[in-house]
């Protein structure tokens, strides 16, 4: 039993996913104090150019076999869950994406150890580790403790900065034999959504728009401001759900993951999985008629004040 902070490495197409440095940061940071250090638990076919890239890591636990070229939930916690009964580790950090919280959740059956999610927060005190989570669309925190002292967090895409957990690590590397599956679960492909006509991913200046925009029409609006400042539109799931928007244009989970140096949320409410996807941007400024918005929470800038009002306003500023 030691003091380690192990993190599940997700990693696509051959790189690791930013997730996975947000949560190397924060486990070294985590690790340190408690005695222990940060482990990344790499599975993979080939783990040699994958680990190349987590020199912040103090440790490497690689763990290889041509069943894990792609991710399976089952693949992924036949490999992992002996590794965390045998090692017991302080805490396992997840990245609450989509395979995240596959993994998450089975691991927590497996192993017995409780598990908190969609944690904005963790800290170790006197009392041990400490979560924050968010609940309810972010409208209510909540901060809880294990029973047992040792857990498995999912932790929400940009609650800790990625650069923290690219270097600064031993790196070094241990390999460790996969066990079997049943082969029941296979990966057969990845269905990738079509180019859009604008890649919000590389944009500097985002205007997103959320259920506030009231209908369809009142789009233009937005359009016309984005245009002014040089940027692009954007939005939340559900204007994209109901067709207003591409799902090219949709920022969030279960969307695209956005760093851009503004982001204008314009009758965005902010649950948590649209939150994970924008937490990056450098400057973010919302604008909705709820003071009580959970985007209020992670906005630097924030008005209380109609959408069409602003919009209208700002473009005839701006000469648009």
């Amino acid at each position: 039993m030691g003091n380690d902070v192990f993190v599940i490495v997700e990693h696509r197409d051959g790189a690791v996913q930013e997730s996975t440095f947000e949560l190397l940061g924060q486990a070294r940071n985590l690790a340190g104090p408690a005695g222990g250090v940060a482990v990344a638990v790499l599975c993979a076919a080939d783990a040699g150019p994958l680990a190349s890239q987590l020199g912040g890591a103090d440790r490497i636990i690689a763990i290889e076999s041509p069943g894990l070229a792609d991710f399976t939930p089952a693949g992924y916690l036949a490999a992992v869950v002996p590794v965390i009964r045998e090692r017991d580790p302080l805490l396992v950090l997840v990245a609450a994406s989509g395979a995240g919280m596959d993994v998450a959740a089975g691991l927590s059956g497996a192993t017995g150890r409780s598990l908190a999610v969609a944690a904005v927060g963790l800290v170790i005190d006197g009392g041990g580790p400490l979560v924050t989570s968010q609940l309810y669309a972010g409208k209510i925190q909540v901060r809880s403790r294990f029973r047992a002292g040792r857990g498995i967090v999912s932790v929400v895409a940009g609650t800790f900065p990625a650069d923290a957990g690219r270097s600064g690590g031993a790196g070094a590397v241990e390999k460790v034999a996969a066990a079997a599956t049943d082969g029941r679960v296979r990966f057969k492909g990845l269905h990738r959504p079509e180019a859009g006509d604008v890649d919000i991913t590389r944009e500097a200046i985002l205007v997103s728009v959320g259920r506030g925009i009231g209908e369809k029409d009142n789009i233009e609006i937005v359009e016309a401001l984005a245009a002014a400042l040089g940027g692009a539109v954007s939005s939340s799931r559900p204007i994209a759900d109901a067709g207003w928007l591409p799902r090219t244009r949709q920022v969030g989970k279960s969307g695209l993951r956005v760093k851009p140096k503004l982001y204008l949320a314009l009758g965005i409410s902010g649950a948590p999985e649209h939150l994970e996807g924008m937490r990056g941007a450098e400057l973010i400024i919302a604008i909705n008629t709820d003071p009580r918005a959970p985007i209020f929470g992670v906005a630097h800038y924030g008005a209380v004040v109609d959408l069409l009002d602003v919009a209208t306003a700002l473009t005839a500023r701006l000469g648009g």
